[in-house]
């Protein structure tokens, strides 16, 4: 098994390409180890010292590290946790894991419904398959008087270039198409 590794434009994080399915539909974040017990996987690259996140996208995993720590010490590390489960034969998710939603949060239906759908479809099509790039993933959290709020999970959270990521691209993009936007801001899980 031959596992290929990128660099995301958070250094804090690399993303790592197993040369097979990760997830079947939908992204899973572990931003804790005490997330991971939904997932084998998760869990192992949580044994390596120094991880402090790890995020499941269709064909990635993107680990995040602490900035005390070099990649040249752990990178080893998390290849051989990836290498060993996926040689194990376990699965990625248990099976009282989390159903593979769309990721966006529920909204109610209310006066804002259209706006809402046009958003997550916009997120959708064109941004989160930008990001999915970087190793990461951007959901719909809520829209209020004119505000989309978004969050950011992966190679996206704590990346130094989210903000300019958030506003510069997100925002317009989504103001040029829904006159009803104003502001993109992102939330904490």
């Amino acid at each position: 098994m031959f596992i290929q590794t990128e660099a995301t434009p958070n250094p804090a994080t690399l993303k790592f390409l197993p040369g097979q399915t990760v997830l079947d539909a939908g992204t899973a974040d572990f931003p804790t180890a005490e997330a991971a017990v939904k997932s084998p996987l998760a869990q192992r690259i949580f044994d390596v010292s120094g991880v402090t996140g790890v995020f499941f996208g269709n064909d990635f995993v993107t680990v995040t590290k602490a900035d005390s720590i070099d990649w040249d010490h752990i990178k080893p590390a998390i290849l051989g946790a990836v290498m060993e489960h996926y040689q194990s034969g376990a699965p990625v998710m248990n099976e009282a894991g989390p159903d593979a939603a769309s990721g966006h949060a529920a909204t109610e239906a209310g006066e804002d419904e259209e706006v809402v759908g046009q958003i997550k479809e916009l997120l959708d099509t064109r941004v989160r398959p930008a990001v999915a790039q970087d190793g990461g993933d951007i959901t719909f959290h809520g829209f209020e008087r004119g505000v989309v709020y978004l969050h950011m999970q992966g190679a996206c959270a704590g990346c130094p270039s989210s903000t300019l990521t958030l506003k510069m691209g997100i925002e317009n993009l989504l103001r040029h198409y829904i006159p009803e936007v104003t502001e993109v801001r992102p939330v904490l899980a």
